[in-house]
């Protein structure tokens, strides 16, 4: 299949990435950072988890920067939300999107919501019945498509059954993780062939960690099989606390030069892209995995 002509990227740094980070950025500093974003050309930003402070103390003033950061026409402004208290928290924050997340792996899903799958599905319904009543817009994510950190292979048919039941809840778009960047490009084909008998392309999007170096091959995987949007942070930053070993996710920056140089379209100032990389990296204090920006920082950006 031929590549599209355009592509979305949706911009999780603000949460995927900061929520793994050691070093706690100050929230005028999230706000300054999510704002340079805003300015990019970025049309969706993760901006924050309402996950309870003490799992994700890193993001504990989700309400704040929420609330601080100025909303552009145009970019729509989502946080991961876990339950009804959470969701609670969010409405009252004004979040235009709400992210709901669970494992294709039962072993994973306990580790990272202390539930069984089972169990984890009716909260979920809870918070999409609610928060489609208030007007808002619902993603979700399944973690660990491509393998798990803990039971290895993943079932094809338990990404689809739960793919299944998120889109019956309203979600209006699954995003596909590989939680520890384990997958291939054969691999990320031979799943997307299995699903997309049964879901649309706009109902699907692809979040790839680059734990193995292979992030970029799997977007060109993706692209091939029709896919159009993708989950990315910037200067890769990411991880996640309940996957050992998993990297960060593919950085925005390195994704940017791939499609803006195969011609495809973003919409995504690449310089500006940068600059909101170079300032989260200065205040992370410590050398981002991105390529892009590190040639960028040296003064070899041509």
């Amino acid at each position: 299949m031929k590549e599209p002509a355009a592509v979305v990227i949706k911009e999780v740094g603000p949460r995927d990435g900061l929520q793994n980070e050691q070093v706690t950025i100050a929230t005028e500093d999230k706000i300054a950072w999510i704002n340079q974003l805003s300015k990019s050309g970025v049309t969706h930003i993760e901006i924050t988890s309402f996950v309870n402070p003490r799992w994700i103390p890193a993001l504990a003033d989700a309400v704040e920067v929420a609330l601080g950061i100025d909303r552009v026409p145009g970019v729509t402004y989502s946080a991961l939300v876990p339950n009804a208290r959470g969701l609670e928290r969010a409405l009252a924050a004004n979040i235009d999107e709400v992210a709901v997340f669970l494992s294709a792996s039962e072993t994973h899903n306990r580790k990272n919501i202390n539930k069984t799958i089972e169990d984890t599905l009716p909260i979920l319904r809870e918070v999409a019945t609610e928060a489609l009543a208030a007007g808002k817009k619902i993603r979700g994510y399944v973690s660990t498509v491509f393998g798990c950190p803990y039971e290895g292979h993943v079932a094809t048919e338990s990404v689809i059954r739960i793919t299944d039941a998120l889109l019956d809840m309203g979600v209006g778009e699954v995003s596909l993780g590989d939680t520890t960047g384990i997958a291939n490009p054969r691999q990320v084909q031979d799943v997307l062939a299995l699903l997309l008998e049964r879901f649309s392309h706009d109902q699907l999007a692809m979040h790839f960690h680059d734990t193995y170096g292979s992030g970029l091959a799997n977007v060109y995987a993706s692209l091939q099989m029709g896919m159009t949007t993708f989950d990315a942070s910037t200067g890769g930053l990411g991880g996640c606390p309940y996957a050992p070993g998993a990297a960060g996710n593919i950085a925005t920056d390195d994704l940017l030069y791939m499609l803006h140089g195969m011609g495809i379209h973003t919409g995504i100032d690449h310089g500006r892209l940068l600059e909101a990389a170079a300032f989260i990296q200065a205040k992370i204090g410590r050398q981002l995995p991105s390529r892009n920006l590190q040639a960028y920082l040296s003064g070899n950006n041509s």
